[in-house]
């Protein structure tokens, strides 16, 4: 079995925002060299997440009003009492911070609607950074 492991870096110029990552990750995939197996998408943050969904502007736009609805930034949450950010710590843990995608044929299998999107929730961020690590043959 073969592993391969890279980081995506970059930042981010928002409190919340959404970053699609999908061609960097089939980049990964395909520098994997592996034909059929699985690809994890892992964000090694306590305040963004990681979904697969639809890039479209408008959707884009729903997706971060909901998070802003569900987990009120600025609500009366015991976190916000020693940093501000509370809002993105509870969406995260409930959202996810890693995705699990199949590799086969060489390339993700997704939906024709479905992209990586990193949702940043505390920015804005000079470093974040997207583990990706392929795992198979």
């Amino acid at each position: 079995m073969r592993v391969f492991f890279k980081e995506i870096v970059f930042s981010t110029s928002s409190r919340f925002e959404i970053v699609d990552l999908t061609s960097q990750v089939e980049r990964v995939v395909r520098e994997s060299g592996v034909r059929n197996g699985v690809c994890v998408v892992h964000a090694p943050h306590a305040t963004a997440a990681i979904v697969l969904n639809e890039h479209e502007t408008g959707l884009l736009h729903d997706i971060i009003r909901f998070i802003k609805e569900l987990f009120r930034p600025g609500g009366d949450w015991r976190h916000n009492i020693i940093d501000d950010n509370a809002h993105a710590h509870l969406a995260s843990a409930v959202i996810g911070s890693t995705r699990i995608i199949p590799v086969r044929d060489g390339e993700l299998v997704r939906g024709t609607w479905q992209n990586v999107l990193f949702i940043e929730m505390d920015g804005p961020r000079s470093y974040r950074r997207v583990v990706v690590e392929v795992m198979g043959e």
